[in-house]
């Protein structure tokens, strides 16, 4: 288990209604209709939480990657994080899954793979994840 040594910061939300319903952050910077997909039979109209988690694991990755790109002499400031987070059935209920393909200008293919794998190191939503599901990380 990855147990932070102290805690810098704790983020706060209130969720109302569940997936077709509202959430946000007690400083209300995160303010969001929730709907289900219509992929998944919902109305849309709103985000959802694999929307958010996509974004919230993205930019921790991103972050994770200057300190990997520090580490081996990188500048990776101008790089590119897209990520996927689907959603599907698992047993009586759904599972998800991440794919998370990274950029890094002028970088060969070869060494930002290498960043990448160990980036997903040191992430903690990487961390978080790590054999709860699949997590693909690629270098494009």
């Amino acid at each position: 288990m990855n147990t932070p040594e102290s805690i810098a910061y704790t983020a706060r939300a209130e969720i109302t209604g569940g997936r077709d319903g509202h959430g946000a952050t007690d400083d209300k910077m995160v303010d969001v209709d929730l709907r289900t997909p219509k992929e998944q039979g919902g109305p849309g109209g709103g985000t959802n939480p694999e929307q958010l988690f996509a974004v919230g694991y993205g930019a921790c990755f991103q972050g994770a990657l200057g300190l990997a790109g520090k580490e081996q002499g990188v500048d990776t400031s101008k790089s590119v994080v897209n990520s996927q987070v689907g959603i599907g059935e698992e047993g009586e209920s759904f599972g998800l899954s991440v794919r998370l393909e990274v950029s890094i200008p002028d970088v060969d293919l070869e060494t930002a793979q290498k960043l990448v794998d160990r980036t997903h190191e040191l992430c903690p939503y990487s961390k978080a994840t790590r054999g709860n599901i699949p997590v693909e990380v690629v270098a494009v």
